[in-house]
Parts: C-alpha cells; structure tokens; sequence
C-alpha cells in the first residue's frame, strides 16, 4: 500500500477539498439510518432487544448484562502485575492533570448592590462508553472514569462490548474497577448509547453520556441528543485520526509509526502527512510499507491507508493552514522549534510537540484525555475536560439599593423588546421602594 503524494500548490479549491476528505463522510446517511434503528429498537424493547441486537452485531449475547464482583475479580487475576502497574501509572497522572482543572467557585459585585455568583454541580448520572470491537481499550475507561469521579458524579455506569465468550475485556474491567465505577455493563455499539439513554430493565438512564466509537456510536450519541427523554453528549468522537506537520529535521521511521498507530484503529481511522520535505515524503512512503508488514493488525491498517495521504506544501505557514482547515484529532508537530509555531494552530484536538512525542503517549499515559473531536469538529469544540462532568449555575442577589440603582435599566430594555410583563416584574418592586415597603 503506497500513499500517494499531493502536490498542494498545483490543486484547485474543488480538488483541495476532495484531498482533505473523511472517509466516513461517504457513509453517513446510511449509518444514521442504522443508528436510528437500533435506538429505536431499545427504546420499545429494553433488554430483550439488547440480547437481540448484541447476537446479531456481537455474535453474542451475555446471559447477564451486569458484570458481577467475581468477574471483577478474575479480571484482575487475568492481568500481569506489570500490566496492573500500568494501569496505575496512567491513572496517576490522568487524575494529577484533570485535579488540576478544578475551578473555584467566582462570586463578584457588578454593581453596587448587584452581586453575580457561579458554583459548580457534578451531573447527577454518566453514561461511560469504552469501546472494544476491534481492540479493547482501558485507556478509554481511565480517560471517562477518572474525571467522572474528581468530578463527584453520583452514578456512574460503563458500558463496554461483550468479548466472544460472553465476558467483557479484563482490561477494561480493571481499570474500571481502580476508577470506582460501581455499575459496568456487557453491551457495545449504538445499543449501549440506547441503554443509557433511555434506561432499561438492567441499565440506569443517564444524564449524559461520554466517549469515542465508531461511526454508529458517533451517530447514536448525536441522535440521543437531540431527543426528548435521550441523554446529552460530549462530542463527537470518532473515526480516529491524525495529521503530522514535519519538516526535512523528521526521521521517517517515526512518522510512519506515528501514521500506522492511528491506521490501526479502525478501517475508517485516517492518518496525513502534509510536509514541505519531498524527500521525507517517498521516504515515508516505503517507510508505511515497511513497517505494516510487521503488524498483527495489518488488514485494518490496509484498508485504512486507502483514505491517507501525504500532502506536499511548499512552507510551514501552508502546512498549517492546511491542518486548520482540516482540523485534526490529533496534530504532530515533526518540525524544528516546534513550540515556536504553536501559535499557528487554531483547530486541534491535541497537539504533539517535538520528534519524541509519539501519539500514543497522550492515548495512554502523558495526562491529557484521549477524547478529543474528530471529523473536524475541533474548529469549535475542545477535548474531553473535568469541566464536562459539572455544571455551571449562576446566582444572582440584589439589594433593595441596588435595584433601585439597576432597576430602570431592565425596564427600559424589557420595554425596548416589547415585553411588559417583564418590565412589570421590575416596576412593582420600584413602586414598592419608592412607597417605603422596603430596606
């Protein structure tokens, strides 16, 4: 599989915009449509749809949708301690960065005797989707389940897809279970988003619900969303992908495996290059060719190449006006001084500086959440934050002098719009004032 090069300059707008095309975006309406049904179908059926729809997507369906304490247990069991140990190094330094992003309560006088307050409330109830069809990913459940609980969400549930023999992935299980998440359920796909959406017989409706998937989770937690009785959603997150920014100072070995790491995924996972070097680009090329044959995930990586491209540009400030116009997931900057052109990135979901940041880092362990918008959402949409899990409610008190004082300004505006009632509101309290019936 040889990437093709594209010559940037010598392309017109049409055919700039065909280059920087998702591949999912041909398969939209179709997967909608899929989506639609099968929320549809849990909605009506509950968990006797579960067990339906889990056969037929899955090829199987868990007697027991709940995952108990004893498979909690042999869970853990199933782990190497080195791979325990991992899981809490991540999980540290996941909870040290979201601990960070707490926010004091903001209390301010805007006028004399007019005072404006926020205080913040954890979401009552979270939906936690880890997906695991083509690879189980624990990462997942830390990025989702660590800010859930600094948080303070009082219900917390996890769904996560049923492995062959009817139990859920260990890994996940684990650090599931080092996150505190007390309610984890074996169902995966689109009819996870239903579940915890709507609640069923097993599952507990939720609030809102978080995390990346394919195509027909993507489109599941979009339709929830705008439904009454559905749940809120974080963003949209997933098909995966990654663009990398990289001069002539890049090893082409290393941004070939930064390319094939985000190839693997998933078959319509994309991965692009955009560099000014041409020599790193055919480097590259054979690079990508060399190192898929060593991988246990090649057929996906294959198919997934189909959608990558390397972008040749002729300057670094044409680079990132290619990456911002294709605002990617995640950004790799293989450049020299690559600090010094962060000012250039305008839509990114999470960027990666420097020869010696490999994506996987920020996947797994580096701190920051590996949910991030996809599908180039990242123009105005920010990754997953600890600000997600709470709401933001606002309080205002206003002394008898400082309506007085403010009063006539929301009389004269309600008046402006032609509302009366609203304008009254304020005025009985005036004439109220003005007659001594208050202090």
């Amino acid at each position: 599989m040889i990437i093709p090069v594209i010559h940037w300059n010598e392309l017109d707008a049409r055919a700039r915009q065909d280059a920087l095309r998702r591949p999912a975006e041909t398969e939209q309406p179709r997967v909608f449509e899929d989506a639609r049904r099968i929320l549809d179908s849990v909605r009506s059926g509950g968990d006797g749809a579960i067990a339906r729809l889990s056969a037929e997507l899955d090829g199987t369906s868990p007697e027991v949708l709940a995952v108990g304490v004893a498979e909690l247990a042999q869970a853990r069991d199933r782990l190497t301690a080195a791979q325990l140990h991992a899981l809490e190094r991540a999980i540290a330094n996941v909870r040290r960065f979201h601990e960070a992003q707490r926010s004091s309560a903001l209390s301010l006088e805007t006028s004399p005797g007019v005072r404006c307050e926020r205080f913040e409330v954890p979401i009552g109830a979270v939906g936690l989707y880890v997906p695991a069809g083509r690879a189980p990913l624990p990462s997942t459940a830390i990025m989702l389940a660590v800010p859930a609980q600094i948080a303070g969400c009082p219900t917390r549930v996890l769904c996560t897809p049923p492995r062959r023999d009817g139990t859920a992935d260990p890994g996940v299980l684990a650090a599931a279970d080092l996150c505190g998440v007390g309610k984890i359920f074996k169902i995966g796909g689109a009819q996870a988003i239903a579940a915890m959406a709507y609640g069923t017989e097993s599952v507990p409706k939720v609030d809102k619900i978080f995390g990346p998937g394919n195509a027909w989770v993507t489109a599941a937690k979009q339709l929830v969303a705008q439904q009454s009785g559905g749940a809120a959603s974080d963003l949209p997150a997933g098909p995966s992908e990654v663009l990398v920014i990289a001069d002539d100072s890049a090893r082409a070995e290393f941004v070939a495996a930064d390319l094939l790491a985000q190839a693997e995924h998933s078959p319509d996972a994309q991965a692009l290059l955009v560099t000014t070097s041409a020599a790193l680009a055919a480097a590259c090329q054979a690079e990508v060719a060399r190192q898929t044959m060593r991988f246990t995930r090649r057929p996906t990586i294959e198919v997934s190449l189909r959608a990558a491209r390397i972008v040749l540009v002729s300057d670094l400030s044409t680079a990132f006006d290619v990456s911002n116009t294709y605002s990617p997931e995640h950004l790799l900057l293989s450049i020299r001084e690559p600090r010094r052109w962060l000012s250039a990135v305008t839509n990114a979901g999470s960027v990666f500086l420097g020869h010696w940041t490999p994506e996987p880092l920020g996947d797994y362990c580096s701190g920051t959440n590996h949910v991030l918008p996809t599908a180039g959402h990242a123009r105005a949409m920010s990754g997953l934050s600890l600000a997600d899990f709470s709401k933001r409610i606002t309080v205002q008190e206003v002394t008898s002098a400082g309506l007085e004082d403010l009063g006539p300004v929301a009389r004269t505006l309600a008046l402006l719009e032609g509302l009366d009632a609203h304008a009254n509101a304020v005025t009985v309290r005036l004439d109220a004032l003005a007659a001594g019936a208050g202090t």
